[in-house]
């Protein structure tokens, strides 16, 4: 696709990073590109935007203009645009043809692409197996963990390793992955896709693209997936965290990763903790087996990875308290996942900020059995009070902000201090990230 670009029109869709980089490339390659947001022009912006008209990119904000859409010879478009959109739309009535990022690099680079999804664990699980695979590969990691594939166009990448959401899946018809992964599904984005349904067909649409000389990754203990894997035609790898006696499942066993009868690593032995990463570690080490990777290589890069920034990271130990920011838990689930990381711990758990109205009933048992008090921030307060009260949890304390959560949190003199929040940070913070980073630079500046 890529050799007939010249002089083609391009029509970009959102002023995201897959827009920005999606923008750049076509440029570079001599298309007539036009970027169209729809969303008011930023002053944080402006660098950005400085830069992309110096290149000739022609843009719009407060769009989506006939003048921008029509002639159009293909669309690139960011994933959140919701299928119903009145732009999808009219993009359908103009017979434009679009894509999502991850789709079009996969028109020319398939064999190179292996592909990360679930609700919870993805982005460990694709730094991790990039950070495995490029002890003998070029595997740069991208996609949703917030770097655009097309940073890495026709840069003789030998893999992709792209973390993919279900947004990005919703938008790749024929995306067709080497190899791919499937963490996990819980509810979540039910909002955007109507129905779990939906959400589980959007992930599941590339796994059933693929064909006999591919390979799936799933987890065996989660029974969407484990549906998933009798249905498609790929070769099927499971992952499961109790001992299984069939072939091509890894699986643990008294604190040891074992695949094919052989003991990889104990689980002690990585820097990374909880149930979650053990599973996010034997996906990684299934892509790298299927590469090509020997175990010795796989362990000792198992042995030196760390926790990606706000996914569960360590971030201090101060007066015997060690503080943990996992910011991107943006759900429930996610944050269950958190809780359950820390046995026989004294866990004081802060938590709330932009509700996302799913259910709170497996959230409220984990917390009743592990955490000995939650600290509540944000607008989800009022809702998350009174269902952890109806339910017979009342050891729970309002805060206004994040660093008085820390502040009263760190009087119990806990064993461990979690921001795990269950929701989005849209009501205090810009995202996640920013939440994440007040956090750590609060805990970090105290004496």
């Amino acid at each position: 696709m890529d050799n007939n670009l010249k002089n083609k029109k391009v029509l970009i869709l959102g002023f995201s990073t897959t827009g920005v980089s999606a923008a750049k490339y076509f440029k570079a390659q001599g298309a007539d590109v036009y970027l169209s947001e729809f969303n008011k022009k930023s002053d944080k912006d402006q660098d950005k935007i400085n830069e992309l008209l110096s290149l000739g990119i022609n843009l719009e904000f407060e769009g989506h203009s006939d003048d921008f859409i029509n002639g159009a010879d293909f669309c690139v478009l960011s994933p959140s645009i919701p299928t119903d959109s009145a732009v999808i739309k009219k993009l359908k009535e103009k017979n434009i043809k679009y894509f999502s990022d991850i789709e079009y690099i996969s028109f020319d680079d398939s064999e190179k692409i292996v592909l990360v999804t679930g609700t919870n664990g993805k982005t460990t699980t694709t730094a991790l197996t990039s950070y495995i695979l490029s002890k003998k590969y070029k595997a740069p990691y991208c996609g949703n963990i917030g770097i655009s594939p097309f940073e890495y166009k026709n840069k003789n990448v030998d893999y992709y390793v792209i973390e993919a959401s279900s947004y990005q899946l919703n938008y790749s018809d024929t995306l067709k992955p080497k190899i791919a992964i499937f963490c996990n599904l819980t509810p979540d984005h039910i909002l955007w896709h109507k129905t779990i349904e939906n959400y589980f067909e959007a992930k599941a649409k590339p796994f059933r693209n693929m064909d006999e000389n591919d390979f799936a990754i799933l987890n065996y203990d989660d029974e969407y997936l484990k549906r998933l894997g009798s249905e498609i035609k790929a070769k099927v790898y499971y992952f499961s965290l109790k001992k299984q006696d069939f072939k091509n499942c890894i699986y643990l066993e008294d604190n040891k990763i074992v695949f094919d009868n052989e003991e990889i690593i104990n689980i002690n032995q990585m820097q990374i903790v909880g149930p979650h990463n053990v599973q996010n570690a034997m996906c990684s080490i299934l892509a790298a087996k299927i590469l090509g990777l020997d175990n010795k290589t796989i362990v000792e890069a198992l042995k030196t990875f760390k926790a990606i920034e706000h996914r569960l990271e360590f971030v201090r130990t101060i007066d015997g308290t060690d503080y943990y920011n996992d910011s991107k838990a943006t759900n429930p689930e996610a944050s269950i996942v958190a809780i359950n990381s820390f046995e026989n711990k004294k866990v004081v758990l802060i938590a709330g900020g932009r509700d996302k109205k799913t259910s709170l009933d497996e959230f409220i048992k984990a917390v009743k059995l592990k955490i000995s008090k939650v600290i509540l921030i944000g607008e989800a307060t009022a809702r998350f009070k009174d269902e952890l009260s109806e339910n017979g949890y009342f050891n729970i304390v309002n805060s206004k902000t994040l660093e008085e959560a820390i502040d009263i949190a760190s009087l119990d003199r806990p064993d461990i201090v979690l921001l795990s929040p269950a929701c989005a940070s849209f009501d205090m913070f810009e995202n996640y990230e920013k939440r994440g980073e007040a956090f750590k630079n609060y805990v970090l500046s105290k004496k």
